[in-house]
């Protein structure tokens, strides 16, 4: 009884901005029942030029109040807050709710079906040089090549201007570097980059997998939660979206996700 009431309290998922709404799109894809609570963290977006101990402050924040709202597990739908966080999120959430984030889904994609390819990252500074991939990697022993190279104003100009060709002459920039040629495969490590997944697929002309983790990680959260015995089958999938600071390009980017009317409840966080 006590699995079956839980069933029916939300899905909390948070990033800064509109890039963890990929993840969103692909978790209500999967599991289209489930109650889903969003947390745009806008008024600090984005994480990835932050120091990794304020991107720990502000998800702290945001985890308690998830927390308040009774999620059954928090989705950290961000690769710089995955990165510089989740192991203090969960410890701070212990046993209310389940922690996921969207980096170790990837990683066990990787070692099952990438072993002794040449693999490229593009990412925000935060999460290149927190060098995360490359330690899970080798713990795996999983032979892999990993290349990596910062990608840092790309979540900023896909926050300003979503898929724009603007964006292409930023992306010729960035993917011409050395670390990314001759590659099998590009991991997308930002939640943003999906946006414009299909830019990045062209610049390489179909010639390197663009490895896009939002539905990976979709994946998982569905597994873990009928591991779990926490399915919601019953409801009809509500979506409530909460953010830090009102953006007109988050309101945009909502709508076009979900291809419906998005209200907005502002939620400053140290207010």
């Amino acid at each position: 009884m006590k699995n079956q009431q839980r069933a029916f309290q939300p899905i909390g998922i948070f990033d800064s901005g509109i890039g963890g709404l990929t993840v969103a799109h692909a978790v209500v894809a999967h599991l289209p029942k489930e109650n889903i609570i969003y947390f745009g963290d806008t008024a600090h977006l984005p994480y990835g030029d932050k120091s990794a101990a304020a991107i720990q402050a502000y998800s702290v924040k945001i985890a308690h109040m998830l927390l308040q709202q009774q999620c059954k597990l928090i989705l950290i739908a961000c690769h710089s807050a995955s990165a510089a966080a989740f192991e203090l999120v969960k410890e701070y959430v212990a046993s209310k709710a389940i922690v996921m984030n969207v980096i170790d889904p990837l990683i066990q994609l990787l070692h099952k079906h990438y072993t002794h390819k040449r693999i490229g990252l593009i990412g925000t500074k935060q999460t290149v040089n927190s060098n995360i991939y490359k330690k899970k990697i080798d713990y795996l022993n999983t032979k892999i090549t990993l290349t990596t190279h910062a990608t840092n104003l790309l979540a900023a100009a896909i926050e300003e201007f979503g898929n724009h060709k603007i964006i292409d002459s930023l992306l010729a920039e960035y993917l011409s570097s050395p670390h990314l040629q001759q590659i099998d495969a590009l991991i997308l490590a930002c939640t943003h980059y999906p946006i414009i997944k299909e830019r990045i697929t062209a610049y390489y002309k179909n010639t390197v997998e663009i490895i896009d983790s939002s539905e990976i990680v979709a994946k998982a959260v569905k597994h873990r939660l009928e591991e779990d015995n926490l399915l919601n089958t019953d409801s009809t999938g509500s979506k409530l979206f909460y953010v830090s600071d009102y953006t007109e390009s988050f309101a945009t980017g909502a709508k076009l996700f979900f291809n419906q009317e998005i209200e907005l409840e502002h939620y400053p966080l140290w207010d």
